[in-house]
C-alpha cells in the first residue's frame, strides 16, 4: 500500500500477499464490475456458475485447483468455461 499525505491508495503493482483480504476482494469485485457488459455473463448465469463451482471438489479457497483461476473472476466472463474435463458450465 502506498501512503500519500493522509490518503491511502492501493498500489497497482502490489502482490496479493501485500494486500489485506479486504483490499483484495474490493479489487476483484471492482475488476468484475468494470468488465465490458458484452464480456460478462448475466447475473443469473454468474450465480448459476458460482453455485456449480461451490459444489465442485476442485474448489479450494476460491481458487480452481484445475486451472488456478479465481473462480469468481472466471465465472463472470462470457468467453470462459469450467476447465474440468467434463465442464460443469
Amino acid at each position: 500500500m502506498v501512503v500519500g499525505s493522509e490518503q491511502h491508495r492501493l498500489c497497482r503493482k502490489c502482490l496479493l500477499k501485500d494486500m489485506s483480504e479486504k483490499e483484495f476482494f474490493h479489487n476483484m469485485y471492482r475488476y468484475i464490475s468494470n468488465l465490458p457488459e458484452d464480456d460478462k455473463v448475466s447475473n443469473s448465469e454468474y450465480e448459476r456458475r458460482l453455485k456449480k463451482c461451490g459444489e465442485c471438489t476442485n474448489l479450494l479457497n476460491g481458487i480452481c485447483r484445475i486451472c488456478g483461476c479465481f473462480v469468481e473472476m472466471r465465472a463472470a466472463m462470457a468467453i470462459k468455461h469450467c476447465p474440468n474435463s467434463v465442464p460443469k458450465w
